[in-house]
């Protein structure tokens, strides 16, 4: 019988790519890393990974489990789950996929309090594009999502949902603060800093410059990492194209402001929180989706 601490650890020696790695990123050593992986291919009876000096490679058979074993995992730990529900067991995990412009601004407080709340429940989050996160709730890959530039999907339950707007966010000395509110015209002479055209923002922003005939410089970083976003903007480096939201911290500390973009060239979307339509939910989820809720709830409506 597959267990689903072996199956936990293939996952993680997928990710990692070598025993070793795998071995620290989960805190236990490389014997109990390949002891684990011995039980999966004595129960399967064949190699699942040849081992090599850079690390590990799929066999067919590995490739088989590997792509269904994150699916495989989570159904048996969702089992684990309900079963623990009904011995009367507050506990389990969640699992989050969200948008990077998403997650410090909204989920970092909410999960803190969520966590003192509800400390035997373990949290895992995951941030990518809008369209994985979606596509990760529909598949059963995650339980809930939290995404900008959602697309309407059947597959899925909207929870919460909220009109946002992207402004330019800039340090307070750059030449464009002067201005009570930016126009594309103006802003495409100064360096900006964007994420890659898999983000929702990224492609509303080049449409806005299509529909005005206008070509974005080349004095421009490509980058989805926000902190590097917020740090270039900190330094006058470049402009940012995000919600006033996500730098409320730097907002508040002087060290950043906003200027809203001209009417005609607003960036507007919703944030959303989805879960899968139908499923039997365990403790964990139900806790995180009726928290996260009311927390994004009480969030926006004081705005």
């Amino acid at each position: 019988m597959v267990e689903i601490q072996s199956l936990t650890v293939f996952n993680e020696l997928m990710r990692c790519g070598s025993i070793r790695q795998t071995a620290d990123a989960l805190n236990v050593s490389p014997t109990a890393i390949a002891r684990q992986l011995d039980k999966l291919e004595h129960l399967f009876g064949t190699a699942l990974v040849e081992r090599n000096p850079r690390g590990i490679r799929l066999t067919a058979a590995g490739e088989v489990l590997a792509e269904r074993s994150l699916h495989i995992a989570r159904e048996l730990s969702e089992v684990e789950q309900i079963i623990d529900d009904l011995r009367g067991l507050q506990r389990g995990s969640v699992s989050l996929y969200v948008n990077g412009a998403a997650s410090s601004a909204i989920l970092a407080p909410a999960l803190a309090e969520f966590s003192e709340r509800y400390p035997a429940i373990t949290i895992e989050v995951t941030v990518t594009s809008a369209q994985a996160a979606l596509d990760a709730v529909a598949t059963g890959l995650t339980d809930l999502s939290v995404t900008m530039f959602s697309t309407a999907d059947s597959r899925i339950e909207t929870r919460f949902r909220a009109p946002i707007r992207h402004e330019a966010i800039l340090s307070p000395d750059h030449p464009l603060a002067r201005l009570d509110e930016i126009p594309l015209s103006e802003l495409v002479h100064y360096a900006l800093a964007l994420p890659d055209r898999t983000f929702g923002v990224r492609r509303a922003f080049d449409a806005r410059l299509r529909d005005a005939g206008i070509v974005l410089g080349e004095s421009t970083f490509t980058t989805s990492s926000l902190e590097l976003q917020k740090e270039l903007a900190r330094r006058g480096t470049a402009v940012l194209i995000l919600p006033e939201m996500t730098v409320k911290r730097e907002i508040g500390s002087g060290s950043l402001v906003m200027r809203p973009l001209a009417k005609s060239s607003r960036i507007e979307t919703h944030l959303e929180m989805n879960r899968i339509a139908t499923g039997q939910r365990s403790y964990a989820v139900r806790r995180m989706s009726d928290f996260l809720e009311g927390f994004l709830r009480a969030e926006f409506e004081n705005r």
